[in-house]
This record gives structure tokens, sequence and C-alpha cells, in this order.
């Protein structure tokens, strides 16, 4: 999931209100202070890490889960399941009982079903469905992990069965039924609605479904309210009311927690590591997800596009100076695109440091000193003009100019997509335990075209490895086929892995139960407040 990353230029002064402000204080509701605004509420559209936050764990459930605090696979909308002895079919038994959302907009007539499963899979995976058009750029993590040419039909065998039958064995195919943007279950019923009275699109505004928590209303930039979906089939979550108090500024949210207004700051940055020492009442929660930070040179780019002109910028950076300068010392330099708690992870590759090679590879690329662009976001947990210009210093030592170009952050997602960027700077957060999370999604060629590849580097022997890794059963030869893989996108410099930082969650003492996880998202739904 890619993440949130990056400072604000200014100090933007939220009002979440003296309502919401008074509501932290009270026992049943909970207010967090996030750092950005959800792109939208229609999760299976999006890939930033602050709308799965404000959408994936809250409003929807997904058809599997993961153990709380792990990445081990668990029933959850499925409660069990069977795969046949090719690895092709997928049968899936659905729990019964499972209540969807009542709101002012839709009241629902009977509890999920098949016919949700089938309507929320056909929604994405069929470009000819109705529901397919509702998201104008597609579906980046569908489209990114083929799914769609995974898939080769889906039946509903009764009101509690569903029968998955794929093109080819698919060793992470369970994993992903338990991301919120592959698993997530749409009400067919509430689809129907909105389909019949031309209003399809509402899914992304007045979502509908049977997670933890009910959607509310949202205050575009400023604050989304939730309340508890009482109904909820693993019982009603702790707290009676979820606020999420928008708040750019990681400074405004160090002053937001120590004033009481939010009991948890998500992803604050490494500058405030060191703010609640002296407060009694708040602890910073450190953490080390899956979670790597990245370079991503656009290999189609007139110069990113020669691999000698990449490999320059990779040895051209000086990491111990930029984990000490943007990350306060919170953070490792990274060889490999995959974390160190991931299985596969090769440790063997080493971080490329040689300015003086740099030089030479500029050189020998034929740089005429063109000018390139640096996107970076306006917002995040680190500050972003700063990483920004670390990188741009380090790279004019070695003769290449860069400007530092900051812009909002799903402004930058759909230009990057795009690849109308030079450079940029990006996290990406795993979403199943799987390598191929990290490898799919980000470097494979289909997901050049879905946008979700940021780096637009195509190599079909990458490809070839990661696709011979998904269909093997057999873990010892997958982490072999990683680790070639690896070694690949290394020498090729398909993107340039910058480091892997700690993830820090400010959460007041009143708050228990908050469980870091290894997806660097947030789940609230055993969340008490005292």
């Amino acid at each position: 999931m890619t993440q949130q990353f990056n400072f604000t230029r200014r100090a933007v002064a939220l009002a979440i209100g003296i309502s919401a402000a008074t509501a932290a204080q009270a026992a049943g509701t909970l207010t967090v202070c996030t750092e950005g605004s959800p792109d939208g509420f229609d999760i299976a559209q999006y890939e930033s890490a602050v709308t799965n936050d404000a959408a994936g764990r809250t409003i929807y459930d997904q058809l599997l889960g993961f153990k709380p605090g792990t990445t081990e696979v668990v029933p959850n909308l499925v409660q069990k399941w069977e795969i046949s002895a090719d690895g092709l079919a997928y049968t899936l038994h659905l729990r019964k009982g499972v209540k969807f959302h009542t709101t002012a907009w839709f009241k629902p007539t009977r509890d999920f079903n098949a016919d949700d499963v089938l309507w929320s899979v056909n929604r994405v995976n069929d470009k000819k469905n109705p529901a397919y058009s509702v998201a104008k750029n597609g579906y980046i993590y569908w489209e990114g992990m083929e799914m769609s040419s995974l898939i080769k039909s889906l039946e509903k065998i009764d009101d509690s069965t569903v029968r998955f039958t794929l093109t080819r064995p698919e060793a992470p195919f369970l994993a992903n039924l338990a991301m919120e943007t592959v698993g997530s279950m749409y009400s067919a019923e509430y689809g129907s609605q909105l389909q019949k009275a031309g209003k399809l699109d509402e899914l992304n505004t007045q979502p509908i479904g049977t997670g933890p928590f009910v959607f509310k209303s949202y205050q575009k930039d400023a604050i989304v309210r939730y309340a508890a979906n009482t109904a909820y089939w693993a019982g009603a979550p702790k707290v009676d009311n979820l606020i999420f108090a928008i708040t750019n500024d990681p400074n405004v949210r160090v002053q937001r927690l120590k004033a009481g207004e939010c009991l948890v700051g998500t992803n604050m940055k490494a500058e405030t590591a060191t703010a609640f020492d002296a407060d009694p009442n708040v602890k910073m929660v450190r953490s080390s997800p899956l979670l790597t930070a990245y370079v991503a040179p656009n290999a189609k780019g007139k110069w990113t596009g020669d691999k000698k002109f990449r490999e320059a910028l990779w040895l051209a950076l000086d990491k111990k100076t930029y984990i000490q300068a943007v990350y306060g010392g919170n953070a490792t330099a990274a060889a490999t695109f995959l974390p160190p708690g991931m299985w596969s992870f090769d440790k063997s590759l080493a971080n490329k440091h040689d300015p003086e090679k740099a030089k030479q590879l500029v050189k020998a690329s034929g740089y005429d000193g063109t000018e390139l662009a640096l996107f970076t976001r306006i917002g995040g947990s680190i500050d972003g003009k700063r990483a920004g210009e670390i990188m741009q210093s380090d790279w004019a030592k070695v003769g290449i100019k860069v400007k530092v170009q900051m812009m909002e952050w799903g402004e930058m997602l759909k230009r990057t997509g795009k690849g109308e960027h030079d450079i940029t700077f990006l996290n990406w957060a795993g979403d199943n335990g799987d390598p191929d999370n990290f490898f799919t999604p980000n470097l494979n060629c289909a997901s050049v075209e879905s946008g979700g590849n940021k780096s637009q580097w195509c190599n079909k022997a990458f490809d070839a490895l990661i696709d011979e890794a998904r269909k093997t059963a057999d873990p010892k030869k997958r982490t072999e086929l990683y680790v070639k893989a690896q070694k690949l996108m290394y020498d090729e410099v398909g993107m340039i892995p910058m480091v892997y930082p700690v993830l820090m969650t400010a959460v007041n003492k009143r708050v228990s139960g908050y469980l870091p996880n290894p997806f660097a998202n947030n789940d609230f739904r055993s969340v008490s407040v005292k």
C-alpha cells in the first residue's frame, strides 16, 4: 500500500470543532489525528495507506483476514475453504448472519451472501459491468496484481458458497483475498439501488459495508465521523464513536495530542519522536512493519531510462546523512525493496554509495545537464522538502541537476502513475505478508499500465521470475526465485530502495488495545478508551 510520506511547507491550523474536541474526552469516543485526507471511501479504487485506514478496516470487511499483529491468514467473511489438487479451484464457505450497515441512505433487507461476493468481484473484474466505470482511473491494485487475467470464473454454488476458478496456480491468492483493495465486500443490493438511481458514484461518498464502523459523514480535509456497528458479527467495537481529525501538519498533531484533543496520532514525524518524553499522558509506540521507502526514477525517461544513469543516482546518495537529517536516525539503509521482516529478504545485497563512480556513470550516459523534476508531496510523516533537497544536493555533487517539485498527494500519485515525473520517492507498506505484494503491484509490466509502477520499469526476465514464484507452492523454491528477482532488480536498478523506516504512533494512556501490525495500517476495532 502506497504510504503518504513527506511534510507540508506551511503549518495548517485545522479546526476540528468544539464538538470533536469535547468528544475526545468522552469514554465512548476515540479521536485520531491522521496525517492526510482519504482519496474517497470506495476502497477498491485507491492505493494510499491513509485511504485504507479511513475505509479498508473501518467500513469494510474482507473475505479473509489476518491474525492481529501477524501476517497469518485467518477466516473472516469466509469461515473455511477448500483448494483443488491442481491449485486452480478455491471453494469458499461464507459466514452466515453478517449484517450490512443500516444508514440514512440504505436499509438492507437481507444478510451478506454469495450474491455480494459476485457483485464485489465482477464490479472490478469485468469492464462491461455498469459499476466498473465508477473508478475514473481504474482499479490500480486489481490490475497491477493481474487479478483480471488470474480469475477464470467466479460462480455461486449456493447462498453461502462461492468458487473461484483460476487460470493458473497462485500461491498468494488467499492472502490477496485478505487485502482491503482486493477482498473488501460490497452490498449487491445497495449497488443495484444506486444503479437504478443513476448514482453509482455514491459508492465513493456514501459507502456501505459490513465492517466494525458505520460511515456517518466527511467534512473534506477536516474530519471523518463513524459510529460503532453494534450489529457487527465479531462483536461491537469497544468505542461508540470513531473520529478521524485530519491534521496534515505533524507539529499540530503533537499539539493536539498534548492537549488531549486526539488520543491517537498516526504516522508521526521523526522529529517528534521525543516530543512526549516528558509527557506522562502520551506514549510514542515504535514499530518496524513491512515498510520500505524508495526512490523511483522513471525508466521511460530520456536520461532515467539509462541503467547507467539510474545507478549513478543510487551511488550518489549518502543514506547515512539522509537517515539522520530526515528520520532523526529512526531508519536503516535499504539495499532491496523487500524489508528485513519479509521472508525471502536477500541480506547479501549491500547498499551502494560511490560518488566518484557515479560521476563516471553520469558522463558515460551522455547526460547533458538537463534539469530533472523530483516529484514529492505536501504533508506526511517526514519533511519531504528537506528530503528532496538532500537528494538534490547529493546528485548535484555528481553533476545531475534536479528541481524539487511539491504537490498534493493525490495529484502526485496520479501524475507519477502516468509517468509524468523524472524521479519521485514514496513508501510502500506490505498488505499481505507475501513478497509478491511488493513486487507485482510495483514493479511488473502490468503495473506500469495500471499506474501502480511509479518506476515505469518493465523487465520481462523479472516478470518471468515473479510469475513463476506465484505459481510455485513450495516456499523454498519461491524464496530462490525471489532472491534472483531481487538481484536482477538490484543490478538493473529497477528502483532505488532508500530506507526501512521506523513507524511511530502516538497513543494516549487512556487508550487500551492499540496494536501495531506488520502492514503499517491502523485497526481500531479492538481499541477502548478509559
